[in-house]
């Protein structure tokens, strides 16, 4: 067991060049996330939200400060490093979901068992299905799935190879309530079954509700945080 925190972010700062001026997207995050952690970030349009999930991820490098998982930190990582990381311990759930059109639902799942070489990926991958009430889904193509079975298939994809960290941005986003909500329960309780740390970014109050943690955004940096009693 390590006392690590699984994600910690030292004085981020991103700077975008904007014509003739520089844009500061985040500007001295201090950040730390322990391992289990439910952490939802929440502010408006601009804010920084999906920047900041996208460094946490690797997905982009920060103009100055770190982020470190469990310790190490990601902008000393090659890219194939990176790569690596993302396939095995980090899993990802988008708005748009992201499923590849031209693989069905259990493929879309399959395939980042396969590009990790899990052993019985085909039966890990129609469990997930089942867990997410998609078991006559299987051989469907996203385009013959309402929005809220592309996400529950997304989720099923996100959590196959049994990522510790989860980085979800704006999961409900392209749902309505019923769906969202329904969504987010299935996310929730995978969550807890797998002990994985989950960070959700979210312009939603009642979602964010659902978190041990919350912070909220403006101007690129963090104007308060909150925690569950």
């Amino acid at each position: 067991m390590t006392d690590l925190p699984h994600v910690e972010c030292r004085q981020l700062v991103k700077r975008l060049p904007s014509g003739e001026r520089t844009l500061t997207i985040l500007d001295g995050i201090d950040l730390i996330i322990p391992t289990g952690d439910f952490l939802a970030i929440l502010g408006p349009s601009g804010s920084g939200k999906s920047t900041l999930l996208g460094l946490m991820a690797g997905l982009d490098r920060p103009t100055e400060g770190s982020v470190l998982l469990d310790g190490r930190p990601l902008e000393t990582m090659s890219e194939d490093e990176l790569a690596r990381l993302r396939r095995r311990r980090v899993g990802f759930v988008f708005q748009n979901f992201q499923l590849l059109g031209n693989l069905t639902a259990l493929e879309n799942v399959l395939l980042p068992l396969e590009l990790t070489g899990t052993k019985y990926a085909r039966e890990r991958a129609a469990d997930l299905l089942d867990r997410v009430g998609l078991s006559g889904r299987t051989h469907h193509y996203p385009s013959q799935l309402s929005g809220g079975e592309q996400q529950r298939v997304a989720l099923a994809r996100a959590f196959a190879p049994g990522p510790r960290l989860l980085l979800a941005d704006e999961p409900t986003g392209n749902l309505d309530s019923a769906t969202g909500g329904e969504a987010l329960d299935l996310l929730i309780g995978l969550r807890e079954r797998s002990g994985v740390t989950l960070v959700l970014v979210t312009h939603d109050p009642q979602v964010a509700a659902l978190a041990e943690r919350r912070i909220h955004l403006r101007a690129g940096r963090i104007e308060r945080e909150e925690v569950t009693a």
